[in-house]
């Protein structure tokens, strides 16, 4: 027979598969291969390798008389496995009849905007390239398709091939199968589709063989496999990576990864996907679940196997996955992003229909945005010769044109007074007690570690850094600690209890590990000990499993230890001593004026309730701050009394101010402006807050004059 040439083959086997009444799909079966394989035989965009294409010769009964098959001739390439077009393989069913309807992993999270930021942005850090002081730079895009942007999208990833399996899993009635349905309804009835990229750079990238042990095979082939080995990295789960997939309708990621060493000689554009789909059945055939997009593996044992390969521009460009620069890092590409918690707050179902996908759009925008300030603002702060460990950003697209610009992550505007603080502390430049607004005080607090694993030498006293300040309106709730590590992602957040009436408004950074500093005693043991006491979503510090087996079951105590220590520690500094109180600009005068007569009683005169004590600050707005102790004589007879705040001048009647605010906090009401205290109280708390813009001078020029007058009817 005539030796054809590698592009004439696809004619010569369209015509065998005609002459002989078959199929595409029943030569794939025959041979084990995708029926994507074939078609790309068929299109002439490939040839077979030499032991399938004598298969295809057996089954179609023809010799090969030449003994060169179809691969002779100039136009063959040496490497037929790089001109071999990417496809789908799908991983078969168990023999064994096991079935799963879902990654288990992906099950840990919720599709949230919120925890895939803090999860994919903690794994980022994790893998910094420690070569340089840069930075790690994580860009979020959102981009909505429709139209023909869509359709050429969905040429790109092969949907001919995935449409099928997509069928199959949306039939099942279970939570994977109608998340996928909805996430089909959005994409052709409403012709809508949002990808959602997360690129770094300056970080490793996917290094590794495709099937061995490292960063490739952990995010893409495996679970439940973390491969940290720096103790101060935030993830040791494993299951961060699930969220990339928990935040996809369709199940799907695709990858682009330059790497920071190279593999097969190559650092650019290595590129994979991955599908994960529940149990299914296709054309007669059971499929296990996940699937890959690459290229045949010809070593492979199974021919069907695909592994990652050296994309081109084109191809890079068409599924979307171009990256900025050759700094070392990867692309991750959501595709048919979603945020069931962003649909809650807005009162929305996941499958209800969005009035305004416009909005929808801002939302998501703004929700990353909103939760890497919250949780990476320490990570992205800069002080003295230290740059931040991180920079991020979030942009939006629609159909390739800019919806919404780049917005740039500023950590003084989402957190101004703990950056302050961290800033302070990374300068050099924090106090020992706070005297002046916009300081930083700094003391250390003792965390004590149990020995690891009965290893000699791993336990010791940590001293972890508190840094105090005052809060500003921008900070959200006041009187609040954040906790951290090395890696400086807001592992937890808490109140500190118990606090003085009194207590000017601030906030606390407790910076422990590495994050404490690279002198700090016992720092490793810290962040070992620590990372070993958080959960999953790493946002606490507290009993686990982990920390049992590897410390002792009492282990726990330590870290409450440290929560009361850093409580007395925040107490000491931002109590004010009774000898202490403010002077000067701040000076508080107590006078009490009791008008008309106060009521009798038959054994004498009843003393009416008396102001025992007055603290007060004047806030950034110039506003006066009060909190007033009122001490009621016992009697059987209730009290209404006025609380009225006057300026101290130094002549002329004392001009009268209003409250902006009045809170009855403890052992009276408020009713009208009037406080009522009741039969039996002995002593009553109520806070103040002046109105400034009834203030005839500024309060820093003046004094405060509170007094209590009776209220009409007296004692009732």
């Amino acid at each position: 027979m005539v030796a054809f040439k590698g592009t004439e083959f696809g004619r010569w086997l369209a015509e065998r598969i005609q002459e002989n009444g078959a199929d595409e799909s029943e030569l794939a079966h025959r041979l084990g291969v995708p029926r994507a394989l074939v078609e790309a035989w068929l299109d002439d965009r490939s040839v077979p390798r030499p032991d399938l294409l004598v298969r295809v010769q057996e089954i179609f009964g023809v010799e090969d008389e030449t003994g060169q098959g179809f691969a002779t001739g100039p136009e063959r390439q040496a490497d037929p496995v790089e001109k071999t077009p990417a496809i789908w393989y799908h991983r078969p069913g168990h023999d064994d009849g096991g079935r799963e309807f879902g990654n288990a992993a992906a099950f840990a999270f919720e599709a949230d905007l919120e925890v895939l930021a803090r999860e994919a942005t903690q794994n980022s850090l994790d893998e910094h390239d420690r070569r340089n002081d840069r930075p790690v730079t994580v860009r979020y895009t959102l981009h909505e398709l429709s139209g023909d942007a869509l359709a050429r999208f969905r040429t790109a990833i092969h949907w001919g091939d995935l449409q099928p399996h997509y069928e199959a899993a949306a039939a099942h009635d279970q939570k994977v199968g109608r998340v996928i349905s909805a996430g089909l309804r959005e994409m052709f009835e409403r012709d809508r589709l949002v990808l959602l990229r997360i690129d770094d750079y300056n970080a490793n990238g996917l290094t590794g063989d495709d099937y061995e042990d490292g960063r490739f095979a952990a995010v893409v082939r495996r679970q439940l496999e973390s491969r940290k080995s720096d103790v101060a990295a935030g993830g040791s789960y494993g299951l961060g990576k699930a969220t990339l997939w928990a935040t996809s309708r369709l199940g799907l990621v695709l990858m682009n990864s330059t790497l920071s060493e190279p593999h097969e000689g190559n650092t650019r554009g290595r590129l994979i996907g991955r599908l994960d789909l529940p149990w299914r059945e296709v054309d007669g055939r059971r499929f296990a679940g996940p699937a890959w997009l690459g290229r045949p593996d010809a070593e492979a044992d199974n021919a069907e196997v695909v592994r990652s390969w050296w994309a081109d521009e084109d191809t890079v460009e068409n599924l979307h996955l171009t990256r900025e620069s050759d700094d070392p890092g990867t692309s991750f590409l959501i595709v048919g992003a979603h945020d069931v918690a962003g649909l809650a707050e807005a009162g929305q179902s996941q499958e209800g229909d969005v009035d305004d996908d416009e909005d929808t759009l801002e939302r998501m925008h703004q929700r990353l945005v909103g939760a890497l300030g919250r949780n990476f603002w320490a990570a992205m702060t800069a002080g003295g010769e230290r740059p931040p460990l991180l920079e991020a950003s979030v942009r939006t697209l629609r159909n390739g044109v800019e919806h919404l610009a780049e917005e740039r992550v500023d950590p003084q505007v989402h957190q101004p007074a703990r950056s302050r603080a961290l800033h302070a502390f990374l300068s050099g430049t924090t106090v020992n007690r706070l005297t002046e607004a916009g300081q930083v005080a700094l003391v250390t607090v003792p965390l004590k570690i149990p020995e690891r694993d009965g290893l000699t030498g791993t336990a010791g006293e940590h001293r972890a850094v508190l840094l105090v300040t005052e809060a500003t309106d921008a900070d959200g709730r006041i009187n609040q600690v954040t906790a951290m590590r090395g890696n400086r992602m807001t592992v937890k957040t808490r109140g500190v209890p118990n606090l003085p009436m009194g207590t000017n408004p601030f906030q606390g950074v407790l910076l422990t590990g590495r994050a404490a500093g690279d002198d700090a005693p016992f720092a490793a043991e810290a962040e070992e000990f620590l990372r070993s006491s958080e959960p999953p979503e790493h946002n606490k510090w507290g009993r686990t499993e982990e920390l049992r087996m590897r410390y002792s079951p009492s282990a726990h105590r330590r870290i409450a230890a440290l929560t009361t220590e850093t409580n007395r520690a925040v107490h000491e500094l931002v109590a004010i001593p009774k000898e202490k109180k403010p002077s000067g600009t701040s000076k508080v005068s107590k006078r009490l004026k009791i008008s008309g007569k106060p009521a009798g009683k038959a054994r004498g005169t009843v003393v009416p309730p008396k102001l025992d004590d007055l603290e007060a600050v004047i806030d950034p707005s110039g506003a006066w701050h009060i909190t007033a102790e009122v001490k009621v004589s016992p009697g059987e007879e209730p009290w209404r009394m006025s609380p009225v705040a006057k300026l101290e001048v130094r002549s002329g009647p004392r001009p009268v101010v209003k409250w902006a605010e009045l809170v009855a906090v403890s052992n009276c009401e408020l009713s009208d402006g009037v406080l009522h205290f009741s039969p039996g109280t002995r002593r009553a708390v109520f806070r103040g807050v002046t109105d400034v813009s009834t203030h005839p001078v500024r309060a820093a020029l003046t004094g405060l004059v509170v007094e209590l007058q009776e209220s009409k009817g007296g004692a009732a």
